[in-house]
């Protein structure tokens, strides 16, 4: 069995109820659960969350919530991995083997069909234990500034200061949008970023951390400017 799995605690704190809160007229979990439903990759989706209101919603645009997350794993530092493993062990209790999870976040509105179904394959060609979605630097990070004392600037790395950006490796960070993995990947909470992993590389227009108002407000720019553009066959 393929499940996505979405989980969606109750208590930010940075951006209150965020998970459920209006993005683009629809709350913003209904976007990750539209997304996979979209993608036809699985045979259950189901959010893991310690909140009623967004079990409701999230049972509202069609996904499931079997069970309450505990109490455990629902501060502020509660880690994705173990989330995911608790809903996979959860699964398999019940009866219903998992050969791969595909972690999916509440808060991933530009989450593309595609991005999802390639994530599967090359998880599956690859043999690896997790697939996810990267995109690349919009700078090179070689060339990072650390400020300090004062405002004062000094580079992080100052032997490449004569280094042609060109010339520089690029670099890649976590996109934020989803974790494909095989149940026994989770179940062993093995690492998510080492070389058993594999990429699914994705534009960075379409990649936008929403952890502050400030990120929300940018992503709904960024949201609205794609749907225009999309409305008009670009």
């Amino acid at each position: 069995m393929k499940v996505a799995i979405i989980p969606a605690r109750g208590g930010s704190k940075r951006i209150p109820r965020k998970n459920i809160r209006d993005f683009s007229g629809k709350p913003m979990i209904a976007w990750s659960i539209d997304a996979a439903k979209l993608s036809g990759c699985f045979d259950r989706i189901i959010v893991s969350t310690d909140d009623d209101e967004i079990a409701s919603v999230a049972r509202e645009y069609g996904a499931e919530v079997p069970f309450r997350r505990p109490a455990t794993l629902s501060g502020d530092y509660a880690g994705t991995v173990p989330v995911i493993r608790h809903a996979v062990d959860w699964l398999v209790g019940q009866g219903f083997p998992v050969d791969f999870a595909c972690c999916i976040y509440a808060t991933a509105p530009f989450l593309a069909v595609e991005d999802i179904q390639q994530g599967e394959q090359r998880l599956r060609e690859s043999g690896c234990s997790f697939a996810f979605s990267v995109t690349s630097y919009a700078f090179p990070i070689q060339r990072a500034l650390r400020l300090k004392q004062g405002g004062r600037v000094e580079m992080v790395d100052p032997l490449q200061f004569a280094t042609r950006s060109q010339d520089l490796e690029e670099a890649w960070h976590d996109a934020g949008q989803f974790y494909w993995g095989t149940a026994d990947a989770w179940m062993e909470e093995r690492v998510i970023f080492s070389p058993d992993s594999v990429a699914v590389p994705v534009p960075r227009y379409r990649v936008q951390d929403v952890d502050t108002p400030e990120d929300w407000e940018s992503a709904e720019y960024m949201f609205e400017a794609l749907r225009a553009r999309n409305s008009h066959g670009g």
